[in-house]
């Protein structure tokens, strides 16, 4: 134990609540989306994730790695989707080992209806109470430790 930078109180203290932001944020949001749509947050999710994509599908790694999912995670949500005519799966054409997972017209009508709903309660629970300069911080403070994830800066071995 020694050496370690134990968070100062301020640290522990904003640490939690980015924690308890996290959580609620996401279980708010799943529950509205899932009154309002009958979508999940993860369904969602796939959904934002295959409309940004200019053919509507996308392999199905490429997807993973957006979303920060495992594997069999996104393999059991998309079969969940697909049962539910959201979305198809094939196998890629390129290679045969990968597959692709496509937006189904019924998903784009899904998501076109879910969006403006879920877009406002977005806005009320996170934007809406803050001034332009925090959304501003905010967002600068997103990008700092999103840049540290991402080039290793943040790893216990750096």
């Amino acid at each position: 134990m020694n050496g370690v930078r134990w968070l100062a109180e301020d640290e522990q203290a904003t640490w939690r609540s980015w924690l308890a932001v996290n959580v609620q944020l996401s279980a708010r949001l799943n529950r509205e989306l899932q009154a309002q749509s009958g979508l999940s947050l993860p369904d969602y999710d796939v959904l934002v994730a295959l409309t940004d994509s200019p053919t509507r599908s996308r392999r199905m790694f490429e997807v993973c790695d957006e979303l920060q999912w495992e594997k069999s995670r996104l393999s059991k949500q998309v079969s969940r989707m697909a049962a539910r005519g959201l979305v198809t799966r094939r196998e890629s054409a390129e290679d045969r080992r990968g597959a692709v997972v496509e937006l189904t017209d019924e998903g784009l009508a899904a998501i076109r209806s879910a969006a403006p709903s879920h877009v406002e309660l977005v806005r009320r629970l996170m934007f809406d109470g803050l001034t332009p300069a925090q959304v501003r911080s905010l967002r600068t403070t997103c990008e700092i430790v999103l840049d540290r994830l991402s080039d290793g800066t943040g790893s216990a071995t750096a």
